[in-house]
């Protein structure tokens, strides 16, 4: 049996599903005691014990990799898409093998997507609020069909989310220099970033990389139509909060939609929660779901066991 380290919460959630499958693999899986990340120099100490590592969103850097190749690692796999917190070009220099597990969580995030988008639309966050605070509140919200929404990143969870978009009658701008514009679907047009003068809602489904990082920030939101709506299911450090906070101040940001942020989790004193419902805020839950969850674990468990046991 390889000793393989599990440090990725959505899978741990349903661990129990998955002991069969690590068992035909020949994998003994451990799962630590912590909540959300285990901290850099704990790793350290941890990961040379083992032959393997699915990896959550820990800061795996070439320290911890450099430990754990000086011990038992052999191999790992980051489970799910986003890769930033993990040093890949250390794995390569020490030899390691790793991958992540790619393409698999477009359907479900472009689902919580659009789910943002229309509640921004409709405000039904702070009809939600107002009823429960004792009132009876009929904001008058906006319709979609008449309305232009630009996409930050074409990947699976851009496509997936266009396609919503067009279902919704939306009109849809994708930012993405990697993409062909005759490979676009009918409906939707490229443009160069930050072209952005004339959205009603602006959609950021790209990863981190110091290309993408910021690339929200106040000289963008000088250019912003009056009145936007922002969300972001990509990664929190794409778009600045400085920026958020000061559109919403301004009103150039009419409300904002973020699954993600900079600073994980959120703290007591952001001051984005001075917004009230003009914020909409998740918790990086965005490919949580048991279908998602479950088929990617499977994935994750079978990519690790293919490098352990050749």
């Amino acid at each position: 049996m390889h000793r393989v380290l599990l440090t990725c919460p959505p899978m741990i959630g349903l661990v129990d599903r998955f002991q069969e499958a690590f068992a035909a693999a020949g994998l003994d899986i451990v799962v630590p005691d912590f909540t959300q990340i285990v901290p850099e120099a704990r790793l350290i100490d941890m990961v040379p014990e083992y032959d393997g590592w699915i990896i959550g969103d820990d800061p795996a850097t070439r320290a911890v990799f450099t430990a754990g190749v000086q011990g038992r690692l052999k191999a790992a796999v980051k489970w799910g898409v986003g890769t930033d917190n993990v040093d890949f070009a250390a794995c390569r220099d020490l030899g390691l093998p790793i991958t992540n597990t790619p393409d698999v969580f477009g359907r479900e995030v472009a689902d919580l997507a659009m789910h943002y988008l229309l509640a921004l639309a409709r405000e039904t966050y702070a009809i939600d609020a107002g009823i429960r605070a004792g009132g009876w509140p009929k904001p008058s919200g906006i319709s979609l069909w008449n309305k232009r929404a630009g996409v930050v990143g074409f990947g699976d969870i851009g496509r997936n989310t266009a396609k919503r978009m067009l279902a919704h009658d939306l009109e849809v701008v994708v930012f993405d220099p990697f993409v062909d514009a005759a490979a676009l679907p009918e409906g939707v047009s490229l443009r160069d970033w930050p072209n952005v003068e004339d959205l009603d809602f602006l959609m950021f489904t790209a990863p981190l990389t110091p290309e993408t990082h910021h690339m929200f920030d106040e000289e963008v939101l000088a250019l912003v139509k009056p009145g936007l709506r922002l969300i972001n299911v990509g990664r929190g450090p794409v778009v600045a909060q400085t920026a958020v906070v000061a559109g919403l101040e301004s009103g150039r940001i009419h409300s904002t939609a973020l699954d993600v942020f900079e600073i994980e989790p959120l703290a007591p004193d952001n001051p984005l929660r001075a917004y009230g419902s003009r914020c909409l805020f998740g918790s990086h839950n965005g490919s949580n779901t048991q279908d998602a969850v479950t088929a990617v674990s499977h994935k994750a468990v079978k990519l690790l066991a293919g490098f352990l046991t050749p």
